[in-house]
């Protein structure tokens, strides 16, 4: 679990909560109708806006921000320097007997054992790497326009409280509990936008990012496996994708 993610939405929830229960009655913060526009409308102007296969991805996707991160660049650079090891010793083919969970990784040892040329490897490898932010930035996409979204539908909701509250002037005791129960809905349109959709999209951005990274580094690791670079070059080609600060120390004496 990404303990920052659970931090982040927990302490950010508490605080609100708190804020809310300090400051008076809780129920009145409770209103189904107005909660029923916003979620109802968000849902359905990004139906409007996106395929429906893409925002059932989305709603999918939205449980990786919890999620502990994958395969960090330092421990992708190590994948590689191993594979160049194997290289040396057995050759490219002994590369198609490499057992690994990462389906980008297998094509492209794959790609090598079959001795595939340099441009078709990098060419592949990257049409598959824009593929995938393609798919992942449309994602992103979705939950950026459903923070945009959500506080429109607040404001409507506010406008149809407000023109509710307006018929109702001959009473002056209901003007104030109607106004509040107006601008409930503009409440949970800034919630969820700051407090889900938008943290959201960066946290998944921020996923992309790293995932691209580690795809680069094998890309660029298979080249130089093919090119037969020695264990040196290897290590600093694919060491510059990360920060000196970062970059873990190896034995490049043990390099084929």
């Amino acid at each position: 679990m990404d303990f920052a993610s659970i931090l982040g939405i927990l302490s950010g929830l508490a605080l609100i909560v708190s804020a809310i229960y300090l400051g008076g009655d809780f129920h009145i913060f409770i209103n189904v109708p107005g909660l029923m526009i916003v979620v109802g409308g968000t849902i359905a102007a990004t139906l409007l806006t996106f395929q429906f296969k893409d925002v059932l991805a989305a709603f999918k996707s939205a449980f990786i921000v919890f999620a502990q991160d994958r395969t960090k660049p330092q421990q992708m650079i190590h994948t590689m320097l191993e594979l160049s090891k194997v290289s040396h010793r057995n050759g490219l083919l002994a590369l198609a007997n490499v057992e690994t969970t990462s389906k980008f990784l297998k094509r492209a040892c794959n790609l090598l054992a079959d001795a595939a040329s340099e441009d078709f490897i990098r060419q592949t490898l990257q049409t598959e790497i824009d593929s995938l932010i393609a798919r992942h930035f449309t994602v992103q996409d979705i939950f950026k326009k459903m923070a945009s979204y959500a506080p429109a539908f607040g404001m409507l909701g506010t406008l149809i409280g407000l023109v509710q509250m307006l018929s109702q002037l001959d009473d002056p005791d209901t003007i104030g509990p109607a106004m509040a129960v107006a601008l409930l809905t503009t409440f949970y349109g800034s919630l969820m936008s700051t407090m889900f959709f938008l943290p959201i999209a960066g946290k998944l951005r921020a996923r992309t990012l790293l995932e691209v990274q580690n795809l680069e580094i094998i890309r660029e690791g298979a080249i130089s496996i093919l090119s037969n670079d020695n264990y040196l070059n290897v290590y600093e080609r694919l060491s510059s994708y990360i920060p000196e600060a970062q970059r873990q120390p190896v034995n490049l004496g043990k390099g084929g």
